[in-house]
Order: structure tokens, then sequence, then C-alpha cells
């Protein structure tokens, strides 16, 4: 599946996101390298990358 764009409508990118999520959960998410994902904070980020919502800017002077 490509990756959706910052433009992409807000239901695309969560129905994305939850698709790879349900993934992780059943154990076929795979990163770049092609191994086996099995650290949920891992799963989100590529959830977040696969999805465009990685690319968000943070407001200044907003924590990390």
């Amino acid at each position: 599946m490509p990756r959706l764009t910052k433009s992409a409508p807000k239901k695309a990118k969560k129905d994305r996101m939850h698709d790879e999520m349900h993934k992780f959960k059943e154990g076929k998410l795979k990163s770049s390298s092609g191994g086996k994902v099995t650290n949920p904070k891992q799963a989100v980020a590529i959830g977040l990358s696969e999805s465009g919502q990685s690319k968000k800017k943070r407001k200044r002077g907003a924590k990390k």
C-alpha cells in the first residue's frame, strides 16, 4: 500500500493507522528491513509514518 499524504482525508489516515496496528497484533507487521515488529512503540511509529501523521509540525514552544 502506498503511503498517504498530509492532505489525505482524516478518515483514511485513521483507517490506515487501524490497519497497521491490526497487523501488529496479528504478528504480521514487518519493519523496512523485513524483520517482524515486536515493540508496540515501533508499531505506532510505523503506523503514523504510513498514515502521513508523523509529518505534523508541533506548535512553537510545545513540549515533546
